[in-house]
């Protein structure tokens, strides 16, 4: 049998961990230069922080999954530095490129997906500027290259993600100089209950807010974003308050982000069917509780699967994996199989609360200014859209073709969720009825003389 595993985070790490127990040989495709996914990237080598600086509470995971990784390697097909930019599902076959260089087709008869997830952003005037990027970009600054995108930079968004980013940045001497959160202390207690299900993930989120406020970061909650500020690079972000009293904050950068979406486009075009996950407010890839997807053959894990966070993606790696064992009637650990599951069970509730106590601002997004930049690829605005909605435009991919948004080279990772809340509320429908940007290959940009 010929498996393959997209992905060496910390899903891709798990799911090859369990084939290679079971004697396959997977061939294992990663896009960076070394496995570690987001969360617990890699630094390069001579890096000179250690892991304890680095990755903070999850620094013990971290060396057990590189750990594992090294480990691993030797015993499979490893490809570093390898972009899946094409699936043909008939034929089960995977078109690649190493270091942009086009290989031969890789064949399949089982292949598991665990493609990450990456920021989910609302548009804001300003917010194309230099200076400005995502948590997850400015986390992967100090990870993989040891800087950080401003001495003294703005953090908007929601979520856990939001005061870690906000912590690490001061623990490298950074001095933040505000934190920008658009929910209110009452949505996050209503749900803190059910966040339970996870008391030690619980406890140091609460961990982080406590750290930032010793260090004497300034944090805000209930806030609105108004724009950010600066002609050729950014100097401040204005801001409103619960209060609705209205605040210029100066900085040299800005970090954003609500929460994450699956990278989910290798999916779509292996044939998975998507549905829209109310709670997450993202469309996610169809799948089972073990990881099997409605395409024989095909198996999901990770954020690329639903949001769940770093304990889901290695426990759901592993499930995957045990489930295309048992399909191709291998050996595979049933003992392990049910401790995975109801571990997952477990999980799946702990999520669902965190992400209605953390809720993505759709309600802002829908009511952006028509000449805030909704795709920045394409620099269309929020009004060209509500006029492709008038021209008749029911839904994303016709809006696409009308006003161009999602055709850049993101190809609607970044503007995707806000164009849709955008047009749902044009439209008065719900974001579900105006459907998703359907995914196209290349996935990524890749040099035209390496396509056939």
């Amino acid at each position: 049998m010929k498996a393959v595993v997209v992905g060496a985070g910390p899903a891709g790490i798990r799911a090859v961990e369990q084939l290679v127990r079971a004697g396959v040989t997977p061939i294992w495709i990663d896009e960076a230069p070394d496995g570690g996914g987001r969360i617990t990237q890699r630094p390069p080598a001579g890096f000179s922080r250690g892991a304890s600086a680095l990755y903070g509470a999850d620094s013990g995971r971290a060396r057990r999954l590189h750990a594992t990784l090294d480990a691993l390697k030797p015993r499979t097909d490893w490809r570093p530095d390898t972009l899946v930019w094409n699936i043909r599902p008939e034929d089960r076959v995977l078109h690649t490129l190493t270091n942009g260089a086009a290989q031969d087709e890789v064949q399949y008869d089982a292949l598991i997906l665990c493609t990450g997830a990456m920021d989910r952003v609302l548009p804001l005037p300003g917010w194309t500027l230099p200076g400005v990027t995502s948590l997850g970009g400015a986390q992967v600054a100090l990870k993989s290259q040891g800087v950080g995108v401003g001495a003294n930079p703005v953090l908007i968004g929601t979520g856990p993600l939001l005061w870690l980013t906000a912590l690490q940045y001061a623990k490298a001497g950074a001095k933040p100089a505000a934190v920008l959160d658009t929910t209110d202390l009452l949505t996050k207690a209503r749900f803190g209950a059910g966040m339970l299900w996870n008391l030690p993930t619980l406890l140091r989120g609460m961990g982080l807010y406590a750290q930032l406020k010793l260090r004497g970061v300034k944090l805000y909650e209930d806030i609105t974003p108004l724009a950010i500020e600066g002609v050729n690079g950014v100097t401040a972000v204005h801001w409103r308050d619960a209060a609705w009293k209205e605040h210029v904050t100066p900085c040299d950068a800005v970090a954003m982000g609500w929460g994450l979406k699956p990278e989910a486009q290798l999916a779509d075009l292996a044939g998975v069917p998507f549905d829209y996950d109310g709670t997450q407010q993202n469309w996610v890839p169809r799948k089972d509780a073990a990881g099997r997807s409605p395409v024989a053959g095909v198996y999901l894990a990770g954020d690329g699967a639903g949001i769940g966070g770093v304990d889901v993606a290695e426990l759901g790696g592993a499930r995957a994996a045990l489930a295309l064992l048992a399909d191709a009637h291998l050996p595979s650990d049933m003992a392990l199989t049910h401790h995975l599951d109801g571990r997952l069970r477990t999980e799946r509730r702990f999520r669902a609360a965190l992400e209605q106590a953390f809720p993505y601002p759709a309600r802002l997004a829908a009511r952006m200014d028509d000449s805030t930049s909704v795709c920045r690829c394409e620099v269309i605005t929020a009004g060209e859209l509500r006029r492709a909605a008038a021209a008749d435009a029911p839904e994303m991919n016709r809006a696409k073709a009308f006003s161009r948004v999602g055709m850049g080279r993101c190809q609607g990772r970044l503007c995707g969720t806000p164009a849709a809340a955008v047009l749902a509320r044009e439209l008065q429908v719900e974001v579900p009825e105006v459907g998703r940007l359907r995914g196209q290959p290349p996935v990524k940009p890749v040099p035209l003389q390496q396509v056939d």
